[in-house]
């Protein structure tokens, strides 16, 4: 994949010696002739593209979840972007430099503001990164800010790592040396922000002012379980400038409602094909139809504290579960080619992926193992009840989990069912809330391109996107131990290594690959689906 091949040569110029990242730019064909980012010929005409509602309000360190997430991408802009294929490109940073892979400084490009006309300066990111890592406002990605020196997941304490030099200058200081670190600084958590959000957060959150290529059209702008509306922003001084007139993301509650306004003119852009059409969404769409390979991982999980499913018998019952669900029948019948069965915790796109990782057996179908391990388990504990999967029917999933209980109730011989929530920003709020009673489906949409994303954030003790509570301390210490080799090669074969581990606990079930299927409609051009399955919609243009 095209992904590998670049990250591998990002990956190389970060080891290679004290120049991290330089102030760059794309130099892909869509780019040549531009001024200041924008093309001439961008179309001044409003795209619309499907989302979701988000689960919380607009703060990028509290907001872990795709709905919120593809708002925030377009509203901010961060140290780094991500281009298509997943290249590093700087954006607010003129330079990223360290000696050593534990000090880092960044100096800041000259002239940024947010769309309230407030500068962009090194205080907007410490501030943030600070406010974010502070463990009584609980933020949900305050995890990513754990490297840094002065991070405590115990007290609240400041992150005394961070050092504010002069106004475009700041210095990071980690707790040990951690050579992929400038590859994480394009996520979300990683985002400035201005003064008004320390001064009022409530309102800040509903109405954000960022300082990315889009901002909101207004107070209220942001119409709770309907959509949101994003014009251009005058202010912004990337890459990523705006080649249309705006962006509305409209919120469904099914997708088979956004495919079918796709299909009548009502919706540009769609990012997420109903299983429903997965068989003739190609022929219906023709040319503007997509289906590539993405960096996202599909998985259901089971609270590691959830009674039957804790201890021995709890790692018995995950394994029987895990080898009682065909997934290559499940990704056949139901997905169309679409999807992938897993082999392992990670995506086949990211570099150092392997699908011989020892202990991926657990995978397989195999019956007659799946039986013999429950009832290993029922020796220790007899099952009693109903074995329930949670799922948001929002998101074109009755399908799939209907097949995957049917699954486990024919091999297991016990009584299984999907349990559907309205919204998928209802059913994350009950995990959050560390409310579920059973099990529920989890996946994973990469924030930068790395092995160690998929492992760290998800099943590292106390990180906030560990849904099932999950805790193992040589797991966390094979983390550590990747997070500080001085080769992308070096932390891939520990993050395998950490791999096993997962395989014999599962703290989720993985199920299978994710491609990004979509599509587009027949007044829009440019449109670009990157390696993370998220159109970029700054790129897109419209007839008028």
């Amino acid at each position: 994949m095209k992904t590998t091949r670049r990250m591998a040569g990002v990956a190389a110029s970060i080891l290679a010696g004290s120049l991290v990242l330089a102030a760059c730019s794309s130099n892909s064909p869509e780019d040549e002739g531009t001024e200041g980012g924008a093309t001439a010929g961008a179309s001044t005409a409003v795209v619309t593209v499907n989302g979701n509602e988000p689960q919380n309000p607009l703060i990028p360190t509290n907001t872990n979840e795709v709905g919120g997430g593809k708002i925030l991408d377009l509203i901010f802009a961060g140290l780094v972007y991500y281009d298509a294929e997943g290249a590093v490109h700087n954006e607010v940073a003129e330079s990223i430099e360290t000696e050593d892979s534990q000090t880092y400084t960044i100096k800041l490009k000259d002239g940024w503001e947010f769309s309230d006309g407030t500068p962009v300066t090194s205080s907007s990111f410490v501030d943030a990164w600070n406010q974010g890592a502070l463990l009584s406002n609980a933020h949900l990605s305050s995890y990513f800010f754990e490297p840094i020196e002065g991070y405590s997941s115990e007290e609240d304490s400041e992150l005394t790592g961070l050092q504010v030099v002069d106004d475009l200058t700041f210095t990071v200081k980690l707790k040990q040396p951690e050579a992929d670190f400038p590859l994480r600084l394009g996520y979300s958590a990683f985002f400035p922000l201005p003064q008004a959000a320390f001064d009022d957060p409530e309102a800040f959150g509903e109405n954000p002012i960022g300082n990315g290529p889009y901002k909101l059209a207004g107070e209220g702008a942001w119409e709770h379980n309907i959509g949101i509306e994003l014009v251009p922003n005058e202010s912004y001084e990337g890459d990523r400038a705006a080649q249309n007139g705006g962006v509305n993301i409209k919120f469904y509650d099914s997708q088979d409602a956004a495919y079918n306004d796709l299909r009548s003119g009502q919706l540009d852009v769609i990012d997420a094909i109903p299983d429903s059409a997965f068989g003739t969404f190609e022929d219906e769409l023709g040319d503007r139809a997509v289906n590539q390979p993405a960096a996202v991982f599909q998985s259901f999980t089971i609270p590691m504290a959830l009674d039957q499913f804790s201890g021995e018998e709890g790692k018995l019952r995950r394994q029987a579960l895990s080898q009682a669900i065909n997934r290559q029948e499940i990704t056949d019948a139901i997905f169309q080619g679409t999807r992938t069965p897993a082999s392992d915790f990670t995506s086949p796109v990211i570099d150092g992926w392997s699908d011989s990782v020892p202990g991926s057996e657990v995978l397989e179908y195999d019956p007659e193992r799946a039986k013999e391990l429950w009832a290993e388990a029922d020796a220790i504990s007899p099952w009693e009840g109903t074995f329930t999967l949670a799922y948001n029917s929002d998101g074109g999933h009755q399908a799939w989990v209907e097949a995957t209980v049917n699954s486990i109730k024919n091999t297991l011989g016990i009584e299984a069912e999907g349990k559907p929530y309205a919204l998928f920003a209802d059913l994350r709020t009950d995990v959050t809330n560390g409310v579920m009673t059973g099990a529920f489906r989890t996946g994973w949409q990469a924030d930068y391109p790395a092995l160690g994303n998929f492992l760290g954030p998800l099943y590292g003790t106390g990180a906030g996107s560990n849904d099932g509570d999950y805790s193992n301390p040589e797991f966390d210490n094979l983390l550590a131990q990747a997070a500080a080799s001085t080769s992308i090669d070096e932390a891939n074969a520990l993050y395998q290594q950490a791999q096993e581990i997962l395989f014999q606990d599962l703290p989720a079930i993985p199920l299978w690959y994710s491609n990004v299927t979509g599509g587009y409609g027949e007044t829009v051009e440019n449109v670009q689906f990157g390696w993370n399955s998220v159109p970029l919609m700054y790129e897109v243009t419209k007839s008028e």
